[in-house]
């Protein structure tokens, strides 16, 4: 009984949350957000939810459906450089900020194609159907796209946006697989430092390098920077997962991020990444 009562009141919240939303300016819809970030900072100091290494390659099991992805990555591949074909096309990451990521990471030359913002787009998907459909048996994924950097670009230190999410990178097309260490990702964990909002703490960060057909999960609200310093185009798949929770944590995550993509500026980024060719 007291289960279900949990249950009428979650969704109750969030029935009011998605009416109440749509009210709000800018600035308190980040203050939102930033409540729902603490409730998750607070499980992690209470050992609710581990704390994220700055990287993870061990997540097969916590994130079901990555692995099967990574085992069909030729299929993937050969999908994006098909649409690389059409590369001038393709969206530009700026218009999918939703004015919710921090920095000025946006005057990068960065594209992106997208797949799915809390819903699939179809008219995306049918350029790459293998791809959506590897997509499709990945639980709890609420975006997917093949993120496009072009060469010599340098995305500037920021933090994401959104704890309830890990995010997930697959490496699609790295110049030379990355032999000499020029595509990389650096995550600053240190959970003092991100304390501080000091962005030149980045220095203090791990070092990633993608590889082609690998993969690797990070928690995007860690300061972060990356670059391409290579001749030729980058390309990840990037998605944001539901983090592996307790239940009840999922409960409230599940509700908070079903009232989000409810919202206008997530709409927004549907229809500015939506694709006529």
């Amino acid at each position: 009984m007291g289960f279900l009562i949990f249950l009428l009141v979650i969704v109750g919240l969030g029935f009011w949350g998605w009416r109440k939303i749509a009210s709000l300016d800018g600035d308190q819809k980040v203050a939102i957000k930033d409540g729902i970030n603490n409730v998750f900072l607070r499980a992690e100091a209470s050992g609710a939810i581990p704390a994220a290494p700055a990287f993870s390659q061990d997540y097969a099991k916590d994130y079901p459906g990555l692995s099967n992805l990574e085992k069909n990555f030729d299929v993937v591949r050969a999908e994006c450089e098909a649409l690389l074909g059409v590369k001038e096309k393709l969206t530009d990451i700026e218009a999918l900020g939703g004015g919710y990521t921090e920095g000025g990471i946006h005057s990068a030359k960065w594209k992106s194609f997208m797949f799915k913002s809390g819903q699939f787009i179809d008219e995306n998907c049918q350029h790459a159907p293998e791809t959506t459909a590897l997509l499709r048996q990945i639980p709890n994924l609420y975006t997917a796209f093949f993120s496009v950097l072009d060469p010599h670009q340098y995305i500037t230190p920021h933090f994401g946006y959104y704890k309830g999410f890990m995010r997930y990178h697959l490496g699609i097309i790295i110049p030379d697989d990355n032999a000499e260490n020029k595509c990389w990702l650096r995550v600053n964990a240190d959970l003092q430092d991100n304390a501080k909002r000091d962005k030149e703490l980045v220095d203090r960060g791990e070092l990633y390098y993608w590889h082609e057909g690998e993969g690797v999960i990070f928690d995007d609200t860690f300061l972060h920077d990356a670059e391409n310093a290579s001749d030729r185009v980058r390309v990840v798949l990037w998605l944001d997962i539901a983090r592996k929770m307790p239940w009840h944590l999922h409960v409230f995550n599940k509700i908070a991020l079903w009232v989000v993509h409810k919202e206008g500026s997530v709409r927004r980024i549907r229809k500015n990444a939506t694709l006529d060719f």
